[in-house]
């Protein structure tokens, strides 16, 4: 396992974080089993989030943390909080007495004391970066937060955002995979007159090297929002063929040399893996152990059907 220095204390945690959206089918037996495997495997940082499953997610991982409280204490701990869902109503809600209520809610269903990273869960059209700054002091100030991210926001959206904290946002999660690939096309067709020369991001990658913040990607072995698994896919078989012999080279699985791909950009990356499988997270795990060659990043985008000008 590689790691980065995560936060205003530098923390290493590691590249491969385990997502925790899908973790209530598992039962509380099932996910200690997982988070054993994670740990043995050097994974060190858990994701959630207070809509994952109603509060479910979090709920299952505080009856984990009461089991075993080295979970909690070996764990670096990330929620998210902002998607409002009310009844039929979903809406985002930035307000100051929002976020605080969310966090006091996380932190009674996680059975702790403080998460380690708060993410804004999408930006919110109507937030106030003062007033989200005052309940970022709050936070703080109780020791409830020690760090603060946002997911999903382009760098204008992050700037205005800074521009009412005392503090330094540190991450931003967002989708990113090779069969998600929006955030680098825009970037290799500059000035050109074609569709993958639209900047639909803004320049996220580049903001974050610039900040020093977290890149935490997402949805890493998914094409599409949620359409599905493109390792071992019929519709990307030229993709699956180098993937393939990539990770025969390397005694690895497809899935590793994909991850791998996401952590190759140059910046402080994380990939957040979304499985609930022991085995699939020691397959994932070994993502780090695969430094690709140039020649082999660029190989494994253009198999996935992108082009260079």
């Amino acid at each position: 396992m590689e790691y980065v220095e995560f936060g205003c204390n530098k923390t290493k945690v590691s590249k491969v974080v385990l997502g925790c959206m899908r973790i209530p089918q598992l039962g509380t037996q099932g996910l200690c089993s997982l988070l054993d495997t994670a740990l043995d495997c050097g994974i060190n940082f858990i994701d959630t989030a207070d809509c994952y499953s109603n509060g479910k997610s979090e709920e299952l991982l505080g009856e984990a943390f009461t089991q075993n409280p080295n979970f909690r204490e070996t764990c670096f701990l990330q929620s998210k909080c902002g998607i409002r869902k009310d009844s039929d109503f979903v809406s985002y809600d930035f307000t100051k007495d929002y976020i605080i209520s969310c966090v006091e809610n996380s932190l009674k269903r996680l059975k702790t004391d403080h998460l380690d990273c708060l993410l804004l869960h999408r930006p919110d059209a109507l937030m106030e970066p003062d007033e989200i700054g005052e309940a970022f002091n709050s936070l703080k100030a109780s020791g409830k937060v020690l760090n603060f991210g946002v997911s999903n926001m382009n760098p204008m959206q992050m700037k205005l955002l800074q521009s009412g904290l005392d503090c330094e946002l540190v991450a931003n999660q967002v989708q990113m995979s090779v069969c998600h690939t929006s955030m680098v096309d825009a970037g290799f067709n500059v000035n050109m007159d074609n569709d993958p020369a639209i900047m639909r991001d803004g320049g996220i990658l580049e903001y974050c090297r610039l900040n020093h913040m977290v890149v935490q990607a997402w949805s890493v072995l998914q094409y599409g929002f949620f359409k599905g698994v493109f390792v071992g896919s019929p519709l990307y078989l030229k993709l699956n063929s180098v993937l393939d012999r990539i990770a025969s080279s390397r005694n690895v699985t497809a899935s590793a040399v994909a991850i791998a791909w996401v952590l190759r950009y140059p910046g402080l990356m994380q990939a957040v893996i979304g499985t609930t499988k022991q085995n699939r997270v020691i397959e994932c795990s070994k993502a780090c152990d695969v430094h690709l060659t140039h020649k082999e990043w660029y190989e494994i985008y253009l198999a996935a059907g992108n082009s260079l000008p």
